[in-house]
């Protein structure tokens, strides 16, 4: 299951404080139990929707074309960036682990990697023969300076909160990288799948190059050419280090900011392979015969975002009042067709609480007018920021949600802004409510970790802090046993609804539309298309 690196997490006898956990977890107990669902096959990525004659042996050679319909904002890629970035430096980057099709996680750059007994130690075994691009070759002090990076505050690295439990790094050999944490941590192996953690060479970094500007990754292909908002040519690493891969000689993005034009170019075959951001696209494409389509859940979740450091919504009635006014259904119904689930806080189904254990998950106009009037509050305006080059159907969102809030006597008003200011404010907390699509994990704390404990990395963008809440992510990330974790996330989601910092509202699916031509592809839960290493041309 999407747990199963955990296999080599030391059992612990720590019955105090399971019991306690679990005392404080009778109230969602029965609920709990209509929830019990395995999790490889909960989190297990569907097959791609078409039937195709694969010829036996993939083919070397040509060039995919892919349109996107938002360029990168970025090449550092241990900075936060939007969606469309991590989607392209994937092709460039390499992190120590990444997933199988079932979200489970497997080496990468690491070949192998075990917890000593006490947990306090992850020890990982690199893969020996990997180069950087510029043919230097990758060593266990580019695993120590990569993560050193990620872990000081002055680089604003995006995923540093994820790894904050390090405490040092030792390099006895070559190809042997020792994280000492200050306390067991499960989700570790996990967290070091992310685009944010890619290892960089320390030689490069240290020579004063600027990885906002240059690329010099381990990944399947390389930069070779980059037109802002037109194009992005990559071209086949030869010296990469999955034998006989990749397949393509390389890879050209065009950007194509509408996505009906996308759909219109794949139809007219002017291009090969493309990722659908919106969901009334993909279902309209899924249909067409000449074409092929991979649909697959996705971890990802939209959500709107209530900035509880704004005056507004320091009142906690005030945000609840806004979450019992909204129906998460007819959000999703509205924007995205159906096409999707209400979501709770934990997207992977492993860790997702069951959703009548969560507060004011069914819509509930009555409720929220009494809170509002017991907030002193009758009468309540916001902004809510919005952008369609993270999610096509944002502004649908915002525009239903405003509707449904407006019958309590809330005035929403929607700011529409163009992709980078969007991220920029977003990152800066410069918001008094925001419509997102955020990324999420197979593992509840590197979901819930960056935004929700006080030293998060992403807690400014999250503006809600508890000191509980702290406890809860520190004691849940070191808890060994997967189902022992899962119920104190759960009892962390109960939390957070009732707190109402965010009104959680659906998760969707990853759509990726390609010529019949394509072959090899595999899409994952985490919206990735690192699979193109893999991918070839039947033609």
């Amino acid at each position: 299951g999407c747990l199963s690196h955990t296999n080599s997490f030391p059992s612990h006898k720590k019955e105090n404080k399971m019991n306690k956990i679990a005392s404080r977890l009778l109230t969602i107990m029965l609920a709990m139990v209509l929830f019990l669902t395995a999790c490889a096959q909960a989190t297990q990525t569907p097959s791609p929707t078409f039937s195709a004659n694969a010829t036996s042996q993939p083919k070397s050679g040509g060039t995919l074309i892919v349109a996107v319909s938002e360029d990168m904002k970025g090449l550092d890629p241990q900075m936060p960036k939007a969606a469309s970035t991590f989607l392209i430096l994937g092709m460039l980057y390499d992190p120590l682990f990444t997933f199988d099709k079932d979200m489970n996680v497997i080496g990468n750059l690491a070949e192998s990697w075990k917890f000593s007994d006490d947990a306090k130690t992850l020890t990982i075994t690199l893969r020996k023969r990997v180069k950087f691009h510029d043919s230097s070759s990758l060593t266990s002090l580019d695993v120590k300076a990569s993560i050193e990076r990620i872990l000081d505050e002055k680089t604003g690295a995006s995923a540093r909160s994820s790894l904050s439990s390090i405490t040092s790094i030792d390099t006895p050999d070559e190809f042997t990288v020792v994280l000492n944490l200050k306390a067991p941590n499960a989700a570790l192996p996990t967290a070091l799948t992310a685009l944010g953690t890619s290892i960089m060479s320390k030689t490069w970094l240290d020579s004063g190059k600027d990885p906002s500007k240059e690329v010099n990754g381990t990944g399947a292909f390389k930069l070779a050419n980059w037109e802002t908002d037109k194009v992005i040519q990559l071209v086949k690493n030869k010296d990469f280090w999955l034998a006989g891969k990749p397949y393509l000689d390389g890879i050209e993005f065009r950007i194509i900011p509408d996505e009906s034009s996308i759909v219109a170019a794949l139809r007219a075959k002017q291009v090969d392979f493309s990722v659908i951001g919106d969901p009334r696209i993909g279902l309209q494409i899924s249909r067409d015969t000449e074409l092929q389509t991979w649909k697959s859940a996705t971890l990802n979740f939209n959500v709107l975002q209530l900035n509880a450091d704004k005056d507004v919504f320091k009142d906690v009635r005030v945000r609840q009042a806004i979450s019992c006014a909204i129906d998460r259904q007819e959000v999703l119904d509205t924007a995205s067709l159906g096409d999707g689930k209400v979501t709770s806080p934990a997207t992977a189904p492993f860790f997702a609480a069951p959703l009548d254990t969560l507060f004011c998950y069914k819509k509930d106009e009555t409720k929220a007018k009494s809170l509002l009037v017991e907030a002193g509050s009758p009468t309540l305006k916001f902004t809510a920021m919005v952008t369609t080059g993270e999610s096509p159907v944002a502004v649908n969102q915002a525009q239903n949600i405003q509707a449904q809030l407006k019958k309590v006597g809330i005035e929403m008003e929607i700011e529409i802004l163009e992709l980078q200011v969007y991220v920029d404010r977003w990152l800066a907390g410069d918001f008094e409510a925001v419509i997102a699509y955020n990324g999420a994990s197979p593992d509840a704390d590197v979901t819930f970790y960056r935004y929700w404990h006080s030293t998060g990395n992403l807690n400014l963008v999250a503006g809600w802090r508890n000191p509980e809440m702290d406890k809860m992510l520190d004691e849940a990330r070191a808890i060994p046993d997967p189902e022992q974790r899962k119920l104190l996330y759960y009892e962390i989601q109960v939390k957070l609804t009732e707190a109402a910092p965010w009104v959680w509202l659906y998760t969707g699916y990853n759509y990726q539309v390609g010529q019949t031509f394509v072959k090899g592809f595999t899409p994952l839960s985490d919206s990735s298309i690192i699979y193109l290493r893999e991918t070839w041309l039947d033609k």
